[in-house]
């Protein structure tokens, strides 16, 4: 199953930065839109696709903007062993991922048992619990596929 983005317009996208605090500035509401069309998306393929309304920005631009953003928790960062970071539009549900390790395909997975945080750890230190966060590893079928064939 493949997350689900609930759409947003570009004015609730503005509204959601200055929410957080933060201003609301053509490349960060520009890097917003991308994400929020869905998927996962490296540095790299946010400033790909973002330089091509913005030709000024910079790859140091967007790994700012992408940081301040996971920050507030407008996107979330995932990090894959191996691989460059990706970012997808936080919205809250705290799905999980599962990696392919052969090609590196990310997918989404639904929550462990249904209901966030999705894990209880067995010893919480004290801490107050607001995410877990679980990437699971296998080889998808298509590499199994080739390495039948």
């Amino acid at each position: 199953m493949e997350h689900t983005l609930t759409p947003a317009t570009d004015a609730e996208l503005r509204d959601r930065l200055r929410a957080t605090g933060l201003r609301s500035t053509t490349p960060r509401a520009a890097v917003l839109r991308l994400l929020n069309g869905g998927s996962h998306w490296s540095a790299t393929d946010v400033f790909e696709a973002v330089r091509v309304e913005l030709p000024g920005t910079s790859v140091q631009a967007i790994y700012g903007i992408l940081n301040a953003l996971t920050e507030v928790r407008l996107v979330r960062k995932i990090e894959t062993s191996g691989g460059a970071a990706l970012f997808e539009m936080h919205e809250g549900d705290n799905h999980h991922h599962i990696v392919c390790v052969e090609c590196g395909e990310l997918r989404d997975v639904p929550c462990a048992i249904g209901e966030a945080p999705c894990l209880t750890a067995s010893d919480d230190h004290g801490y107050e619990i607001v995410a877990a966060d679980v990437t699971y590893r296998g080889i998808c079928p298509s590499c199994r596929a080739n390495a039948a064939a």
